[in-house]
């Protein structure tokens, strides 16, 4: 082939690429597919009905398949929507602002705020009605992202005193993430000091998640052990039945323990709610034990609060790591999100995901924020992504 028809051919290659907006909103190429199969689900009970009279959108992320879902009921008809980037794990929404924020856990780190879309770009080069007839609904799409080490191993988000924080796993510590980028190391547990130092060197506790409460000192944080060991989180022989504990923020102190792998800690009417994620329950603190409100079919990870009623994930557990989950048989777990109520422990309602692998994250917004992602398979008259990311006018967060 002639020299000048393969620089041809590479140009014409290398034009065609970053067209999808998908991919250049989410900087990963690949997020523009989505796999059909994933988003295939089964309904048990009156889950929708639970999603629609709390009037919300859940927002759901499923880390492994690089997947952010938004799920809600918009004119008696239940809506999923998605959105794709990489390794999603731990969600915040900041009512003041008006964002959401989403943890994504490669490497680098990243933290991707997103806002609804309320306009248009006056364009007279596009036909943009498709795009404007999909306004009320008011999609979600990136504003902003932040970068941070790897080495962050980040999980969970959470507001504390309208600033946003996260759990560095990598380091067993909560950093205050500043909004122009960087971060300061904000709390630790006191087990981790040596010589009055804290040592941030390496993941010793799997400190992973907040139950955020007006300051850092009101809060409560959950990790898998009470103090630094020779066997770490991540290796074989790490023991993990009934070592997870809940530390105070105050007294950086553990204030209850015997939890095995606990995540997505939350309060509730003042009371510390917590996913027993070895066992598959969802727990209550009650003095310094736990008392349990359901048990659920699979490895329970991510909860999200509206009123009285709880929307707990569930897992399937993969087989590498079989030996965090003592308390389920793997063959039986599943993923899917459970609507829960919290005074009688009954379970409402069920949606699976048969296809599906791991969730983190569950965020109830309200509907009238938003109605979830540009993206909706199966759902008629969508809008086109084309026009709706080349005219879009972007929300920027409030106070900044």
């Amino acid at each position: 082939m002639p020299p000048e028809l393969r620089l041809a051919e590479r140009d014409a290659a290398r034009n065609a690429e970053w067209r999808n907006p998908a991919e250049v909103a989410a900087q990963w190429a690949g997020a523009g597919s989505v796999d059909a199969a994933a988003l295939a689900f089964e309904v048990e009970g009156d889950f929708w009905r639970a999603v629609e009279e709390a009037r919300i959108t859940l927002l759901v992320t499923r880390e492994y398949e690089h997947l952010v879902l938004a799920l809600t009921v918009l004119d008696g008809q239940a809506l999923i929507s998605t959105f794709s980037l990489p390794h999603p794990s731990g969600l915040a929404w900041d009512a003041a602002r008006g964002v959401v924020s989403v943890a994504c856990t490669r490497n680098p780190n990243q933290v991707f705020d997103l806002a609804p879309v309320e306009d248009l770009l006056p364009r007279g080069d596009l036909d943009l009605s498709p795009a404007r007839r999909f306004l009320a609904r008011r999609p979600l799409l990136p504003v902003r992202a932040r970068y941070l080490p790897g080495g962050f191993y980040l999980h969970d988000l959470a507001l504390i005193a309208g600033e946003l924080f996260a759990n560095s796993v990598g380091q067993n510590m909560v950093a205050q993430l500043k909004a122009c980028g960087g971060y300061r190391a904000a709390w630790w547990p006191a087990c981790i000091e040596r010589g009055g130092q804290p040592d941030f060197s390496r993941n010793y506790l799997q400190l992973n998640s907040i139950a955020a409460g007006p300051s850092l000192e009101e809060s409560c944080f959950s990790a898998s052990c009470a103090e630094m060991g020779a066997s770490r989180p991540g290796d074989a022989d790490f023991a993990v039945d009934g070592r997870g504990v809940i530390f105070s923020g105050q007294t950086r102190q553990p204030v209850a323990a015997g939890l095995t792998r606990p995540h997505s800690a939350r309060f509730w009417q003042g009371r510390l709610l917590v996913d027993n994620s070895g066992y598959g329950q969802l727990c209550v603190l009650n003095g310094s034990q736990f008392d349990v409100i359901a048990r659920l079919p699979g490895w329970t990870r991510g909860l999200g609060l509206a009123g009285s009623t709880a929307f707990v994930g569930t897992s399937r557990v993969l087989p590498r790591f079989t030996q965090y989950a003592p308390g389920l048989d793997p063959l039986e777990a599943r993923c899917g999100l459970h609507a829960v109520d919290l005074n009688s422990g009954r379970r409402l309602g069920s949606l699976f995901w048969p296809a599906g692998n791991q969730i983190f994250a569950i965020e109830p917004v309200p509907q009238a924020w938003t109605c979830g992602f540009p993206f909706a398979p199966g759902v008629s008259n969508p809008p086109d992504p084309t026009a709706l990311f080349y005219s879009f006018v972007p929300s920027a967060p409030q106070g900044e």
